[in-house]
């Protein structure tokens, strides 16, 4: 059984077949979670992957496309779950508490596309099932993003034309600073494989 898990949220294929993708803040994403996962197979811990899912839409995360798929470069080892949820969170619409209870998991670890939505959703959630979570920004991508009176046709050339837009340095910095010492401890990738001691930041 193991205490810890690292659940993988969301780098899938159909954030890169949006327009928006042009602009993400860690385009090597793939490099980013595969060092995690390495590390976290070499500890012995739980990887846990999880999609997102909106059946019946037509749009990139409709299964019936073939993009809710990881991003090329990153799989599942034999025995590491894949969960598909519908809601913004990993919780709710799956059965990662149940997954992660079955391995005897009470610390968990989140990374995934988007930082301020589905990974920071998923930390509070796990914060408040009682888990010890780490939240690792540098392993999340997130966008610019629009001001809620910009047309949801706007596309990503006008996102960024408007000053109301707030940047993806500045969603990155209100996610960690809500989230610190409140729902999550806030680590690097170097910290957590190895590459750098606790408390830096790369």
């Amino acid at each position: 059984m193991s205490r810890a898990a690292l659940v993988v949220i969301d780098v899938q294929e159909s954030f890169r077949r949006r327009p928006s993708w042009a602009y993400a803040s860690n385009p090597d994403i793939v490099a980013r979670v595969d060092r995690l996962v390495a590390a976290a197979r070499r500890r012995g811990d739980l990887v846990v992957w999880v999609l997102h899912a909106e059946p019946g839409t037509g749009g990139v995360f409709d299964p019936a496309n073939g993009h809710v798929r990881l991003i090329e470069g990153l799989s599942p080892a034999p025995g590491e779950p894949t969960l598909v949820k519908t809601s913004h969170n990993a919780f709710t619409t799956t059965n990662l508490q149940q997954v992660l209870t079955t391995a005897g998991v009470r610390e968990i670890t989140v990374c995934g596309i988007r930082t301020e939505q589905c990974v920071e959703t998923t930390a509070r959630v796990g914060c408040d099932l009682g888990y010890e979570v780490t939240f690792v920004t540098d392993a999340t991508v997130t966008f610019p993003t629009p001001h809620r009176d910009l047309p949801t046709t706007a596309t990503p050339e006008e996102i960024l034309a408007d000053p109301r837009t707030l940047s993806s340095e500045e969603m990155t910095a209100r996610t960690e600073y809500a989230l610190a010492g409140r729902f999550a401890t806030i680590r690097s990738v170097a910290e957590l494989t190895g590459a750098a001691p606790a408390g830096a930041r790369a």
